[in-house]
């Protein structure tokens, strides 16, 4: 493993990964752009984001935004108060609260996804079989991905 930065001896897939990471967090990193364009925090618009598949209990929300219960708490609560989320007593636990998102919450959800899904230049410039290629390779490494996450851990 290089540790300078430079890439003589370094594994290729740590190549790799240091290039995509670079590409998405650094260099194109939209997540001011969604901040900006909402008025919310980066947080607050994934919660939206994930809401749109459907209501979540808090727990569930906050595992899926990796946050702990009291922050979860603070960004439903906030979204509550902008009308973007209901928050309501589940059906059958009534200790559990359920987070449903709003008509107005899909509609900022669905801007801040118009925007983290816009490429970026470089992409565009890609020729077609070479873009080709980079979703045929990124698609299967999200698919072995997804799919060694569902495995049991031994």
């Amino acid at each position: 493993m290089s540790s300078s930065g430079d890439s003589a001896g370094a594994d290729p897939a740590e190549m790799a990964w240091r290039a995509m990471r670079s590409l998405v967090l650094e260099l194109h990193d939209k997540r001011a752009e969604v901040t900006d364009a909402l008025g919310m925090s980066f947080i607050r618009a994934k919660a939206l984001r994930r809401l749109v598949g459907g209501p979540m209990t808090m727990r569930e929300l906050g595992a899926a935004l990796a946050i702990d219960a009291s922050y979860t708490t603070v960004v439903v609560g906030d979204l509550e108060q902008r009308g973007l989320v209901q928050r309501a007593v589940h059906d059958v636990d009534r200790r559990v609260k359920v987070v449903t998102i709003t008509a107005t919450g899909r509609v900022a959800a669905r801007a801040a996804q118009r925007i983290m899904d816009e490429p970026p230049p470089a992409l565009l410039a890609l020729p077609p079989a070479e873009l080709s290629r980079l979703v045929a390779t990124l698609t299967e490494l999200v698919e072995w991905s997804t799919a060694s996450k569902s495995e049991p851990k031994l």
